[in-house]
């Protein structure tokens, strides 16, 4: 791709860094913003600045927030007994779209994947192993995908609070295995958190 203007080449660059987008989409949003008024820009500019330097984690639950505590994990009407653990900031958004569930959430932050370099000590797992031990948790519904990789966290994090008195529980296989639980449909999605499943009856040792 042949660009007439250094500028337009480095911003196209940058945008092309982006997942899913390649060289033409990113030329195409580049000029797009080229026929906006500069003010727009600006302040495009400055949203996602803004958004980068504010963000924060919720203390908790490690979800995205405004505020030090996120605001599933402060609001009270909520079921706090229940704790749904998902693997990205991206599943909780995934099933608070389905209205389905009403509990609070723990965002593990990946998941045990020895071929990509991650164990359990660059995950939050400990966190959540306090969660359960301090926090009064009677259940906790392992909403990870139905791969390899997920079978092995959840296995390995059934070991870890089997010590405490806390009902594990895991989405029912309305999600087939192998697939990623971002992508499933809302409908499917909900079923399986309405439908979870005794871990027991999941995963043998």
């Amino acid at each position: 791709m042949v660009f007439s203007s250094a500028l337009i080449e480095n911003a196209v660059n940058e945008f092309a860094k982006l997942p899913g987008i390649g060289k033409k989409t990113a030329l195409r949003l580049v000029l797009h913003l080229l026929k906006q008024e500069t003010a727009q820009v600006q302040q495009f500019g400055e949203v996602i600045a803004r958004m980068r330097q504010q963000i924060r984690f919720c203390k908790v639950c490690h979800n995205v927030s405004d505020e030090e505590i996120c605001a599933i994990c402060s609001n009270h009407s909520r079921h706090r007994q229940v704790v749904c653990l998902v693997e990205s900031i991206r599943d909780v958004m995934a099933i608070e779209n389905t209205q389905q569930f009403n509990g609070l959430y723990h965002v593990l932050g990946g998941i045990i994947s020895p071929i990509d370099g991650i164990g359990p000590e660059q995950l939050n797992i400990q966190s959540l192993v306090e969660r359960v031990k301090d926090q009064g948790v009677e259940e906790v519904i392992m909403a990870l995908s139905p791969t390899i990789e997920g079978d092995t966290t959840i296995y390995f994090l059934s070991k870890k609070l089997k010590d405490y008195p806390v009902k594990i529980t895991t989405i029912a296989r309305g999600i087939a295995f192998g697939g990623e639980l971002e992508y499933a449909d809302e409908m499917t999605l909900a079923r399986s958190i309405s439908n979870r499943l005794p871990l027991d009856s999941y995963v043998k040792p």
